[in-house]
């Protein structure tokens, strides 16, 4: 029998004369190699023209494996460099605090050398030593339409939902090739189509008390991201105090247990002033509407919480990286009260910049004074940085909890701040009840 095979549709990608002469390598070899991706990127994408961007983020930097290394080097090699402004991810070390991470097995001494190596190609490549999760708390943040190509599942949510610039879902390789031709494939979260809600969160049910605390963040995005994948979804009933903090724990969690790449908060989110502004004019029918309440807060939790124990080895705070008011929050409860207990180790992760500006308030010397250890360029689920013996730890991130277990092979329980100190302390896991009632 013979078989027919369809003929392929046309390309419908039309580029400017200048991205043609990027591409045909007018520019030199190693911009033609960043345009062929972008290009074959969007051809995949049925994306009818690339959209100019003015900031990138890289994933890219936190080495898997020698690809990635092989990939940074290959671009460099050709000549190529960044040309808009480029922040980069959390890489495999501290390179700060260089001897928290562990290197007693072949694999982890690999990571140590050949992540630093991956470091240092991206720096080559004209990229900003940022080295952190959360590039939208360094200087420089897009503006509202402002088109971006960023990587990195929580940067991508926080700059499409809470910034309300335009990016895709961009990873390892894209990233890159979009900083150094500038442009990305116009398609996904770039258009007006596809950030438009398609699913109504109904959180009036949840006292405003439990919603301003630390922990509906991170069970919301838990509970929403399972739930919707990688649609939109739109959250009803929010404070309108509700803090950029805990929309960062939202994104993160919605992004780390579905493929939430942005989402709407009524009154408080950007393109969502209204319900109906969120969802858009152009819908059928009502929106699928989920409805939660605190017993479903709990059950996040109880899901998260992998061990139900009392004991304790470590705490680890700031996934994403902290900002400068979490670090604040967290010396300010260590500030009074008993001493952190002996055998249970806490960390903080952050980036660079609030490092600095942590320091100058005098916040880091606290928490140093307190026994703290401060963690900078990496974080502690990607990172041989816990001790071997570590078995359960205690975090007040939905993302840490999500990954932590299978990337560290620890059990882990969700609590908020005040409980992670509190556990700290007494050398065992103390929770609150009245946390989520």
């Amino acid at each position: 029998m013979t078989r027919i095979l369809a003929e392929p549709e046309p390309s419908r990608l039309r580029l400017t004369v200048e991205e043609e002469s990027m591409r045909r390598g007018d520019e030199g070899a190693g911009v033609a190699m960043a345009m062929r991706v972008v290009t074959g990127l969007a051809e995949v994408r049925r994306a009818p023209r690339l959209v100019g961007v003015t900031s990138a983020h890289v994933d890219g930097c936190l080495y898997h494996g020698q690809v990635g290394l092989d990939f940074a080097r290959r671009l460099h090699d050709l000549g190529a460099r960044v040309r808009i402004p480029t922040t980069l991810n959390v890489g495999s070390l501290d390179l700060l605090h260089p001897d928290l991470v562990r290197d007693a097995t072949p694999a982890q001494r690999e990571v140590r050398s050949q992540g630093k190596a991956l470091m240092d190609a991206y720096l080559a490549l004209g990229a900003r030593p940022t080295w952190t999760c959360a590039p939208y708390i360094v200087d420089s943040r897009p503006r509202l339409g402002e088109h971006v190509a960023w990587a990195e599942s929580n940067a991508i949510a926080f700059a499409n939902s809470v910034l309300g610039a335009r990016t895709d879902r961009y990873g390892d390789f894209l990233d890159i090739c979009a900083a150094i031709t500038g442009r990305a494939p116009y398609a996904g979260l770039h258009t007006d189509a596809a950030r438009r809600g398609q699913v109504v969160v109904d959180c009036t049910a949840i006292p405003e008390r439990v919603l301003g605390g630390d922990l509906a963040g991170p069970l919301l995005g838990y509970l929403v991201g399972s739930r919707v994948g990688s649609r939109v979804p739109v959250f009803v009933g929010l404070p309108s105090t509700t803090s950029e903090d805990q929309l960062k724990a939202l994104g993160a969690a919605a992004a780390s247990s579905g493929g939430v790449a942005m989402f709407h908060v009524v009154g408080v989110t950007p393109e969502a002033p209204t319900v109906e502004a969120a969802l858009g004019p152009d819908r059928s029918g009502d929106p699928e509407t989920i409805t939660l309440t605190t017993t479903d807060l709990r059950a996040a939790r109880d899901e998260l919480t992998t061990d139900g124990g009392e004991r304790l080895d470590a705490v680890s705070i700031g996934t994403p990286h902290a900002s400068v008011d979490e670090v604040a929050a967290l010396a300010a409860h260590l500030a009074d009260g008993p001493a952190l207990a002996s055998g249970v180790h806490v960390y903080i992760s952050m980036g660079r910049s609030v490092l600095a500006e942590a320091a100058s308030r005098g916040h880091i010397a606290a928490l140093e004074v307190a026994g703290v250890q401060i963690v900078v360029d990496t974080c502690t689920y990607v990172t041989p940085i816990l001790g071997a013996d570590v078995r359960v730890v205690m975090t007040n991130s939905g993302k840490w909890a999500h990954y932590a277990p299978a990337n560290l092979g620890v059990a882990v329980v969700l609590g908020s701040l005040a409980e992670c100190v509190a556990s700290a302390r007494a050398g065992r896991v103390v929770l609150d009840p009245e946390t989520l009632r």
